[in-house]
């Protein structure tokens, strides 16, 4: 379980479970490549979420389903340990 603030509130999911990253990178492919690298042919969908204003970065939706803590948490630390992924949200 996660703390979601100083009050110590616990986030209770129940799974499995859709789950959405926020995923900022230099561009476009590299962070489809770094995705591909993760969770290989597991289904999800990616979509687009905004460019930074001097278009140095890309943010995108990473949405799939987890199956339970673990795997939720493995692949944020994957997707954050990945080169071509600047920011894990």
């Amino acid at each position: 379980m996660e703390i979601l603030n100083e009050r110590s509130e616990k986030l209770e999911l129940e799974y499995p479970c859709n789950w959405a990253y926020k995923l900022i990178a230099s561009e476009k492919k590299a962070l489809e490549a770094a995705i591909h690298d993760v969770i290989l042919e597991r289904e999800h969908t990616l979509t687009h979420s905004k460019n930074s204003k001097s278009g140095k970065y890309v943010s995108m939706n990473l949405n799939l389903l987890v199956h339970n803590e673990d795997d939720r948490n493995f692949i944020y630390e994957a997707l954050k340990a990945h080169n071509n992924i600047k920011m894990v949200l």
